[in-house]
């Protein structure tokens, strides 16, 4: 008997390393958008990350009529007034176009907006929203946040996105900086997933 499988909704080669990671155990075979080249580019064009990886999941489902697993994800900084939020992959867009922003772009216009505010002001939080999209029209959905601090400088070699700058409390270094088991036991993703994973394994025998 094949193990079932799930596409996931991106061609992130790191998101899907990581969630290739915590789904270890499962018996699950992950797919990615990768996988299905001719499949057109899914825009995100909702206004908070739950409507963005729900509609994401929902249409990759209709696409490739496999169970689909998206998410959205971000940065929220607080003195930004939640910035970047759902722009958080495109956030230095304005700064590149007509070129696309790399993960560098993004966080150096970061920094450059928080230069000069005060570590107790530099909170931040990243998010996640998984979706959970079977074919048949049902959609489940999980939640996972990460807290900390918006470093004053970039460090570390590990991760993707705003991993350099994103200061772990708990820990004392980047989210960069961290091994890639330590980020998937405190990740916002790890803990959506996490959260996720008891309807994965009641799922199992319908995927």
């Amino acid at each position: 008997m094949s193990a079932p499988t799930l596409v996931m909704g991106t061609r992130n080669a790191g998101k899907v390393r990581e969630l290739r990671d915590l789904l270890q155990g499962l018996g699950i075979e992950l797919l990615s958008l990768a996988d299905f080249p001719d499949l057109p580019e899914i825009p995100e064009e909702g206004d908070t990350f739950a409507a963005n990886a729900g509609a994401k999941a929902r249409e990759v489902a209709r696409l490739t009529g496999l169970p689909a697993l998206a998410d959205d994800s971000g940065l929220e900084v607080t003195a930004l007034k939640g910035r970047p939020g759902v722009f958080s992959a495109r956030y230095a867009q304005d700064l590149t176009s007509p070129a696309l922003p790399t993960d560098g772009d993004n966080w150096r216009k970061l920094l450059t907006e928080m230069a000069g505010v005060p570590w107790e002001a530099r909170r931040a939080r990243f998010v996640c929203e998984i979706a959970l999209a079977l074919p048949d029209g049902r959609v489940f959905t999980a939640r996972g946040e990460c807290r900390g601090y918006i470093a004053l400088e970039a460090k570390g070699e590990h991760g993707f996105g705003y991993d350099p700058v994103f200061f772990v409390p708990g820990h004392g270094r980047t989210m960069a900086e961290l091994e890639p088991g330590e980020k998937n036991r405190l990740s916002h993703r790890a803990r959506a997933l996490a959260a996720l994973r008891e309807i994965l394994v009641s799922l199992k025998d319908e995927l």
